[in-house]
C-alpha cells in the first residue's frame, strides 16, 4: 500500500505520522501519479503549524511540489501517457507516494532534470519569477538585492536575476551560502555577519542603492533594506521567515519607493495568463540548463520531519527533497 504523511493535529513537523492508505479508483479527469520525490518549502512548515493563510481541515497531507510518473490515466484524459515524467503542483497533498490530480496539475519535466529537482523547481524559481518579472517590473542594468540568497528561492532569485541583466547582490549568513550564490551568478557577496548589509549595499553601489530588492525574511532585514535603496525602488515581500518587518512610511516617501506583496500561486488563481507565461519562461530556461534548482539534503518520506527542521534551523542551501524509493538521474 501506498504512504503518505499525515498532520492530523496542527503544531511542530514531529508531529506528523506515515500512514499507509489504499489507493481509490479514478473517476473522470483524473489522472494518478506515483511520486518519487515532493519539495519542502516554508508554506508547508507553516501550514503543519497553523500559521499559513490556507488552513486546510484536518486531517491534511502536506506538500506543495512533487515529482514523478504517470501511473494511470482516467478513460477521458487526453494529453497525458502512462509513463511520462511530471512535475505536480498541488495546494497541499504531495508528501505522498501516490496522489490523484488533474491533468492541470502537471507539468512535463524538464529533460536534464531527476525527479528531486523537479520536485523542487516550480515553487521556488515560480515566486522568485513572479517577483522580479510580474511584481518587481526588474530591468536590465538595475540593482538587484537579494536576501536570503543561500535558500530556495533566493538562489532562484539570483539566477533569474542575471538572466534578465541585473547585477547582482547576494545576502547570506554563511559563506557556504554565498559560494553557491556566486556559482549561480551573484556578481557581488554580503555576509550578513562581517558588517550591516545597509552599509554594504550603499558602498558596493557607491551610494546610490538597490533598484529591486527581493526580501524572504522579513523583520529587520526588510526595515533596514529601506536604508538602501535607490530612487523607485521595489521591495518585494516574499516571505517572513525572520519575523514581521514594519514599513517606515517616510523611508518609502523620501525614494518614491515601493513595497510590493508577492504572493506567486494566488496571483495565477486570479489570472491565470500569468502562470501560463512563467511556465512556459521557466521550461524553456531549464531545458536550455539556464536555471537549475540547488538541493542540499535529501531525505526519505519517513524523515519528513527531520527535512522540515534543516529549514526551521537554516542549515539548508537551496533546497531540501523528500525522496520516496529510487531518485530517477537523468
Amino acid at each position: 500500500m501506498p504512504r503518505k504523511v499525515v498532520c492530523r493535529e496542527l503544531g511542530a513537523p514531529e508531529g506528523l505520522r506515515l500512514e499507509a492508505f489504499a489507493s481509490e479508483p479514478l473517476v473522470a479527469g483524473q489522472v494518478r501519479v506515483a511520486l518519487r520525490a515532493a519539495g519542502i518549502n516554508f508554506p508547508d512548515i507553516l501550514m503543519v503549524a497553523g500559521e499559513y493563510q490556507l488552513k486546510p481541515e484536518l486531517p491534511f497531507v502536506p506538500g506543495v511540489e512533487a515529482a514523478g510518473v504517470v501511473s494511470e490515466i482516467a478513460d477521458d484524459v487526453d494529453g497525458v501517457a502512462v509513463g511520462e515524467r511530471v512535475i505536480v503542483r498541488m495546494r497541499y497533498g504531495a508528501y505522498a507516494e501516490e496522489v490523484v490530480v488533474t491533468p492541470s496539475q502537471l507539468t512535463p519535466l524538464p529533460p536534464d532534470f531527476d525527479d528531486a529537482e523537479g520536485a523542487t523547481f516550480l515553487a521556488a524559481h515560480g515566486t522568485a519569477y513572479h517577483a522580479l518579472v510580474d511584481r518587481g517590473k526588474l530591468q536590465p542594468g538595475d540593482v538587484l538585492l537579494v536576501h536570503g540568497a543561500g535558500g530556495g528561492t533566493g538562489l532562484a532569485a539570483v539566477e533569474i536575476g542575471k538572466l534578465l541583466g541585473a547585477t547582482v547582490i547576494a545576502a547570506a549568513s554563511s559563506e557556504a551560502k554565498l559560494a553557491v550564490a556566486r556559482a549561480r551568478g551573484a556578481d557581488h557577496l554580503i555576509l550578513y555577519q562581517r558588517e550591516p548589509f545597509r552599509d554594504a549595499v550603499k558602498r558596493i553601489t557607491d551610494g546610490r542603492g538597490a533598484d529591486v530588492v527581493i526580501d524572504p525574511v522579513g523583520g529587520e532585514v526588510f526595515e533596514n533594506s529601506l536604508r538602501c535603496i535607490a530612487w523607485g525602488a521595489r521591495v518585494l515581500v516574499v516571505g517572513f521567515t525572520g519575523g514581521i518587518g514594519l514599513a517606515k512610511t517616510n523611508l518609502l516617501l523620501i525614494k518614491g519607493a515601493s513595497a510590493i506583496g508577492v504572493r506567486a500561486g494566488e496571483a495565477v488563481r486570479k489570472n491565470p495568463a500569468l502562470g501560463e507565461e512563467r511556465l512556459k519562461t521557466l521550461s524553456a530556461w531549464a531545458a536550455a540548463g539556464k536555471v537549475r534548482p540547488h538541493i542540499s539534503h535529501r531525505l526519505p518520506l519517513q524523515d519528513c520531519a527531520s527535512a522540515m527542521r534543516l529549514l526551521i534551523e537554516r542549515k539548508a542551501i537551496g533546497r531540501v527533497v523528500l525522496v520516496m524509493g529510487t531518485i530517477t538521474e537523468s
